[in-house]
């Protein structure tokens, strides 16, 4: 089919499939073409076939809006049958630590894997959540079984559509966060035992699932700029059997890179080639300092081995902690294990959470939280480079909001870590990086306070604490 022809086929089949529902508005022609990087003709091909068909009609001065059919009702988001159910470095020990440091009364939080709550709509959110509560009190825990609620999953379907990847609504798995997203996809394709290939560095919450399992994390050299190295995981692929890769190919915690769509889609072959299944930690996806939304694993996969997973705690709210994932060809495993892990996820913050993504502005919002999180890395990269010694270099974040330092060959980033806490002054020492021990002396910093004076004086003790290192 021709480029047009594909976007209506794909926009009819989310219309088909309740993810579009009747008098919804369609994303704009402008926001389709950049999420896409299609054409505005080419956009403009696809709205008006859909339109000569009778599944959307134009408005003026409003936009493209989905056609009212007499006599259809409107389908729900498909669900998916009832189950059948069948009878070195201590990581972990080291970030639990941190946390705890990042609590105390009056510490500069630059350690905090969190984002700065305060620009998120925890107000609104909580709001519709009284009200959902208001509505309804007769809930069973017969309501919150997995998948999850259909209206949610409709809102998580609709949001990946509007950024350019439409998803069956059926594959979307609801769960506490994207932290329980990931162990539940990796228990769904690994063993104890096994090898699962990692970044290195790595996000933590990656090697926590790997410890938790019993499995062994593989380290595989990633680039700053570009991301995992898809040769050294050929070569690695050709000596030893590995299980699965986890990886964050958008904005990665610590190095906040942005791995090219040529990368990804060389990586997702490469993967394929040898059947692995691949988790895609996607957390970060909607804080992207670009013009359109980034591509994931996900939309370069033919064989269901891309395990996407996903969460509003980074972009929207951190209190309600609803993540999903899309397991591809693992789903049903998937939502027999979280139905056997956690049972279920609460109805009122999906119920809330969907309420909102329908009735209130959330690209606004994102567009905000994205602008100042690109002010405050620019920011913040350049007080580093300022206030500590010759020799430091940061990283280039394209996204999210933490950045990765490389301190002088010689410091030791725990030596650091524990004299900054006496200041109370926390940072993300490289060590909980790294299942070996590696990144000793660096440290990761967030950036997604606003910026104070608090925040300046903090960094030139940091960087006063480095030179005592020396």
């Amino acid at each position: 089919m021709k480029l047009y022809e594909t976007l209506a086929a794909e926009v009819e089949s989310q219309v088909e499939r309740g993810v579009l529902l009747e008098g919804e508005k369609l994303p704009s022609v402008r926001q389709t073409s950049q999420h896409r990087n299609l054409s505005v003709s080419t956009v403009l091909r696809a709205y008006s076939l859909l339109e000569s068909r009778g599944v959307i009609e134009s408005r003026p001065q409003s936009g493209f809006f989905v056609r009212s059919r007499s006599g259809a009702a409107a389908r729900p988001v498909a669900q998916t049958p009832a189950l059948v159910l069948s009878s070195e470095v201590d990581v972990s020990r080291l970030v639990l630590s941190t946390l705890r440091s990042i609590r105390s009364e009056g510490a500069v939080a630059l350690g905090s894997p969190y984002p700065d709550p305060a620009p998120f709509p925890w107000t609104r959110i909580s709001q519709y959540a009284n009200a959902i509560a208001r509505r309804s009190q007769n809930w069973s825990v017969m309501d919150d079984l997995p998948p999850g609620n259909p209206e949610l999953i409709r809102q998580i379907a609709r949001r990946h559509m509007e950024n350019g990847m439409a998803v069956d609504p059926s594959e979307i798995i609801v769960t506490v966060g994207a932290t329980e997203a990931i162990n539940l996809c990796l228990q769904a394709v690994a063993r104890p035992g096994d090898v699962i290939a990692v970044e290195s560095p790595t996000f933590y919450a990656m090697l926590h699932a790997i410890e938790r399992m019993g499995m062994r994390a593989l380290e595989v050299p990633t680039d700053a700029r570009e991301g995992i190295s898809v040769e050294a995981l050929r070569a690695i692929l050709d000596q030893q059997r590995v299980a699965a890769c986890m990886v964050m190919p958008n904005f990665q915690n610590p190095l906040g890179f942005l791995m090219s769509d040529q990368r990804k889609r060389e990586l997702v072959a490469l993967l394929s080639e040898h059947d692995i299944p691949v988790i895609e930690n996607a957390v970060y996806n909607e804080l992207y300092y670009g013009d359109s939304h980034p591509t994931s694993l996900k939309a370069y996969d033919s064989k269901g081995l891309v395990l996407h997973c996903s969460s509003f705690s980074k972009s929207l709210t951190a209190n309600y902690r609803i993540g999903w994932a899309l397991p591809g060809r693992y789903t049903a495993q998937v939502e027999k294990l979280k139905f056997l892990n956690t049972l279920t996820t609460p109805s009122l913050p999906q119920l809330a959470i969907a309420d909102y993504l329908q009735r209130d502005g959330y690209d606004r919002h994102l567009r905000q939280v994205r602008k100042g999180y690109a002010q405050r890395a620019c920011m913040m990269a350049a007080a580093v480079l300022r206030f500590f010694p010759v020799g430091t270099r940061v990283s280039e974040p394209q996204g999210g909001y933490v950045l990765w330092v490389e301190l002088p060959q010689g410091v030791d980033a725990m030596k650091l870590y524990a004299r900054a806490l006496e200041r109370k002054i926390t940072v993300g020492p490289g060590h909980m990086f790294s299942a070996s021990g590696s990144y000793s002396h660096y440290i990761r910093l967030n950036y997604s306070y606003p910026w104070s004076t608090d925040v300046e004086d903090a960094l030139r003790i940091l960087g006063r604490l480095v030179g005592d290192l020396l």
